[in-house]
């Protein structure tokens, strides 16, 4: 009771007419420093479904995480059971410092229609969309896909909450910011949010209200909840759908349009803002916070600069210096990548990551 009431209060609290620019920028930096001040023992819980050859990959994704993070780190990794045993070796050798917990699950889906699910787009990726049904017990979470890098604090995404509205149950990024190059707007065959959809690959969730919403949808005038909607939505749409539960969810925001928090393109930066020239403004300025490496880029040479953070953060010791055993060597990859659009702006892929180890040993040297 408690904590509902605290997570009310929040909500209230930082509902600021967003018309008020200049107020709203100066509160939101405000807000976050209050909100990991004031609970600074709140555990911030991130899953991860993880199939096939992505052991490496998820791995990484999770020491991108350990490395910033401020408040205690819970991880839900999802995985096919022959996996698990090589999860617990690598995760048990962290040196988490006490700050970090793990949960291994297998993979699940409901027994009737296991097998449709499991086919869809790739193996094991709609899991994602039970994860409320699963974690009955977690109020909020932070799903990511496994090629997602942190280039900051957890903590700076998971003030996110704070600011949902009280419709709003979870926050995506756009899938593009340029329409010119936007898959969706130019080849889906369903509904989708907005004017280029979303990207599911970084999704923040109030699951409590998940759970207990009622959506609208073009299946029937009745509202059906979470657990209710899936499987219509996919007996309607599987022969329309490409990019599997993202487009599910999707068509789900479309008709809930105000149940979505859109972040900034600079917490879930792919290859398509910068193959075509620079197109997520917010990243020139402030850099980027975090890095997807969809389709692939971390693992062949279409887009090295990409691949470079990823092998930094990957062969990265905990106990090594940042500056000198991350940064530097980083930049020095990075400059080789300049005959590339993505290279060309290579500074963006630093930026944030600069300021994060700055801010990180100043806290240390605070004790």
């Amino acid at each position: 009771r408690c904590k509902n009431l605290s997570v009310s209060f929040w909500n209230s609290y930082w509902m600021l007419p967003s018309d008020v620019c200049g107020v709203n920028c100066f509160w939101e930096a405000a807000f976050r420093y209050d909100y990991m001040k004031t609970r600074p023992s709140e555990k911030m819980h991130l899953a991860v479904v993880a199939c096939g050859e992505r052991l490496e990959e998820t791995v990484t994704m999770l020491r991108s995480a350990i490395i910033f993070s401020i408040r205690p780190l819970h991880f839900h990794i999802f995985a096919e059971d022959q996996l698990h045993e090589s999860f617990k070796d690598i995760l048990d050798e962290f040196p988490y410092e006490g700050k970090v917990n793990y949960t291994l699950y297998p993979i699940t889906f409901p027994t009737e229609s296991a097998a449709e699910w499991k086919k869809l787009f790739k193996p094991c990726a709609s899991q994602r969309l039970f994860l409320p049904l699963i974690l009955k017990n977690v109020d909020s979470l932070l799903y990511v896909d496994t090629d997602i890098l942190f280039l900051r604090p957890v903590d700076d995404i998971w003030s996110f909450l704070g600011k949902f509205n009280s419709t709003q149950i979870a926050a995506m990024a756009p899938e593009h910011e340029e329409p010119r190059i936007g898959w969706y707007n130019r080849f889906a065959r369903h509904p989708y949010y907005g004017v280029t959809g979303v990207n599911s690959g970084v999704m923040l969730m109030n699951m409590t209200r998940i759970r207990r919403k009622y959506f609208k949808n073009d299946m029937t005038p009745v509202r059906l909840q979470w657990g209710e909607i899936l499987m219509p939505l996919l007996k309607k749409y599987k022969l329309n759908i490409t990019w599997g539960d993202q487009d599910l969810l999707n068509i789900m925001f479309f008709h809930n349009p105000e149940s979505l928090y859109v972040f900034p393109c600079q917490w879930n930066y792919r290859p398509d803002h910068c193959i075509y020239g620079s197109n997520c403004k917010a990243a020139e300025e402030e850099g980027i916070f975090i890095l997807h490496g969809n389709r692939g880029v971390y693992h062949d040479d279409k887009q090295p600069t990409f691949r470079a953070v990823y092998e930094a953060i990957k062969n990265y010791s905990f106990e090594d210096d940042l500056v000198h055993s991350l940064l530097q060597p980083l930049e020095l990859e990075l400059q080789k990548t300049m005959h590339t659009y993505c290279g060309r702006v290579y500074k963006v892929f630093i930026k944030q990551l600069s300021k994060s180890i700055r801010d990180l040993y100043a806290r240390r040297s605070k004790g």
